[in-house]
């Protein structure tokens, strides 16, 4: 039997598929990974956009449609009674990024980043230039991040408030974002797309091409470089993953053109250099991922995919032990790629080490990424209709 195949039959019943991956790693000159052991934790999924995992050891995700769906630690699979009727989900957009509250065993919190219907049709979409024609008819959809209470059976959640509003959407649902994390601090991260309006990324009036720090109540965090506002960095094409080291430095994943998705080390202020306004009205993608030419002072990735792009949406940091040679990297999913990459980082955090791939074509495209209680990697597909969350670890 060819080896791809081999691999896809051990995949469909959980098995050990190391050996078999570290030979399908096709990505330049990464290396292969350690044997990894998978095994399926929920199947039956549409989209499951984010993944968080909760004291009890219950695995929230959320379907892209307007769905949230917790798995519990025996194994049962529960839908969560939500009112999701304004979710707006086309394409990029709907039930996106998720975040517990830090103090979740007291406070029942749950954050969502969500695409939602206003029920206008005549106002401006939140982000864009007045002066500029919008390429899309405006149907009036914004994004919200939200707050919500979860039960203590894991069978309603009760919304409580929106935390954050006016980040951009156009009505194609093209460049969403939405990455959503909670910092130790209880303070949001969260990354958002350009829309695909060629001006959004650098403008500092619009939510949209950003990646954006704020409190819980919504106010703008202490340490953003500009008074009043939630931006914390500009310059971004789709930011859809965002994670805060236990040493406090903040990264963002981003998803490039056709060229570069790349990893940033965030600092207040700094511009990663995307702007596809060369000419007037014209989302142009031909420019740079980072551009320091048209943008001076551009910040550069930590790392980058090259050509062509891989399509990564979500990024997580593994643990220090547990995980062998791969112990403190940041693992990167891949949907256009259809694997998983490990950037072994520097100690100052800023330079790429090593880079190791695995799963090569044997899931599918994968998106969320998150940590179980035991150290082990949980894993959603994104293939639509007949998604799982799997569960990685090194083999024994």
């Amino acid at each position: 039997m060819p080896t791809r195949a081999l691999a896809k039959r051990a995949a469909a019943v959980g098995l050990t598929v190391g050996a078999l991956v570290a030979g399908l790693c096709t990505a330049g000159s990464a290396n292969a990974a350690p044997p990894l052991a998978v095994s399926t934790v929920a199947s039956g999924l549409d989209h499951p956009w984010d993944i968080v995992v909760a004291p009890d050891g219950v695995i929230l995700t959320g379907e892209r449609v307007g769905k949230f769906v917790a798995v519990m630690p025996g194994g049962e699979r529960r839908t969560v009674r939500a009112d999701l009727s304004r979710i707006f989900a086309t394409k990029e957009a709907g039930l996106m990024g998720l975040a517990l509250d830090p103090r979740f065993a007291q406070t029942r919190r749950v954050y969502s980043c969500q695409a939602e219907t206003t029920g206008g049709s005549a106002a401006i979409v939140p982000g864009s230039a007045a002066n500029l024609p919008l390429p899309w008819p405006n149907t009036g959809q914004v994004i919200n991040v939200v707050s919500w209470r979860v039960s203590g059976d894991w069978t309603n959640m009760v919304r409580e408030r929106t935390v954050l509003t006016g980040i951009p959407v156009n009505s194609s649902g093209r460049h969403a974002g939405c990455g959503l994390t909670a910092a130790p601090d209880g303070s949001l991260w969260i990354g958002t797309g350009d829309n695909a309006i060629p001006t959004n990324p650098q403008s500092r009036n619009s939510l949209g091409g950003k990646v954006l720090h704020i409190n819980a109540n919504g106010t703008p965090a202490a340490g953003n470089p500009y008074p009043g506002s939630p931006i914390y960095t500009l310059g971004h094409r789709n930011v859809q993953g965002v994670a805060v080291t236990q040493g406090g430095r903040v990264y963002a994943i981003e998803q490039g053109t056709s060229t570069d998705d790349e990893l940033n080390l965030l600092r207040a202020g700094a511009n990663y250099g995307y702007k596809p306004d060369r000419a007037p009205f014209i989302y142009d993608e031909s420019v740079p991922m980072t551009d320091p030419v048209r943008v001076p002072g551009a910040v550069g990735a930590v790392w980058k995919s090259g050509s062509p792009t891989i399509a990564t949406p979500a990024l997580q940091f593994l643990p220090s032990s547990g995980w062998g040679s791969l112990g403190g990297s940041v693992a990167i999913s891949a949907q256009k790629g259809k694997h998983l990459v490990f950037v072994t980082l520097n100690g100052a955090g800023n330079a790429t080490v090593r880079t190791t791939d695995a799963l090569q074509d044997t899931y599918g495209r994968l998106r969320a990424l998150a940590l179980d209680r035991d150290g082990s990697l949980l894993v959603s597909t994104d293939n639509g209709g007949s998604d799982r969350i799997l569960r990685v670890r090194l083999a024994a």
